[in-house]
């Protein structure tokens, strides 16, 4: 698993990509009402293709989606993709968070180009980085209380099997201590969607497992994860974020796909309150 990361001067954007081993098998699932994303079609388990080479996430909102053509581009000189008469074709799903009220810079091919250029089989930064530098969290409250958000990453095992979650954290809601329940029953929050910020946000992200899945159930697996994401952030799922999440396996181990439904669940929970 290699992942890179282009981040703007500033941290005011970036980029991040995941490139897999050749044969890995994805789905994914959308629970946000205002997804920016790219590919996310076939990764429907009725469709075709089966096998994902990368996975972008990228802030610049829809226009960031571009950097996924200069992925492409990087994986297409290497012999990557899908196998046609014509020649492969890589398979880059994307997904875009919204920070554009941050700064001017959108990531674009240039920048999906230097996250392949930079993608390392690990130590993974996380924090301020790639698709997390510009990412903000506690929106719902109003302007003034919007504070950092960004890339979280965790692994969690259960003896042979793995998996990891890689979540740029982008949500119009906080990352929920207990506290922010209190609140909601106390009557003392704001709505979602105040001042006109009701689409600016998104948390979206990309887990992987050594498990050995199908298209179906790597679709399962993301479900689980949207589990972990909704145990981490409230309120989540909103009609203002475009939450959305890939579950990519690599097929090296057997293991009950119930048992990587729930280390999928907490890779994700963990991953967005590690984000910071």
């Amino acid at each position: 698993m290699l992942i890179g990361h282009w981040t703007a001067p500033g941290a005011t954007t970036g980029c991040s990509v995941v490139i897999f081993p050749e044969g890995t098998v994805a789905s994914g699932e959308v629970r946000g009402g205002a997804p920016a994303s790219r590919e996310f079609a076939l990764l429907d388990p009725r469709r075709m293709v089966q096998h994902v080479d990368a996975v972008v996430l990228t802030g610049g909102s829809a226009f960031g989606l571009a950097a996924a053509d200069g992925v492409m581009q990087e994986l297409a000189a290497l012999g990557r993709g899908f196998e046609t008469r014509a020649g492969r074709v890589p398979i880059v799903v994307a997904m875009g968070l919204f920070d554009l009220a941050e700064g001017a810079a959108r990531p674009g091919p240039d920048e999906g180009r230097a996250a392949v250029e930079a993608a390392a089989a690990g130590p993974w930064p996380s924090g301020r980085v790639g698709a997390g530098s510009g990412a903000t969290i506690g929106k719902w409250r109003g302007p003034d209380h919007r504070r950092p958000g960004g890339l979280g990453l965790a692994t969690v095992r259960s003896q042979e099997t793995e998996v990891t979650a890689m979540i740029a954290v982008n949500a119009v809601g906080d990352i929920d201590d207990g506290s922010t329940v209190a609140e909601v029953l106390d009557g003392a929050h704001v709505p979602p969607g105040s001042d006109g910020e009701e689409f600016e946000n998104t948390t979206i992200g990309v887990l992987w497992t050594n498990a050995v899945l199908d298209k179906v159930e790597c679709r399962l697996v993301a479900e689980s994860g949207h589990d972990g994401l909704a145990r981490a952030l409230l309120p989540a799922h909103t009609s203002g974020d475009g939450d959305a999440l890939v579950a990519a396996s690599t097929g090296v181990v057997a293991a009950p796909v119930a048992t990587v439904r729930l280390l999928a669940t907490i890779a994700v929970e963990q991953a967005i309150r590690t984000c910071r």
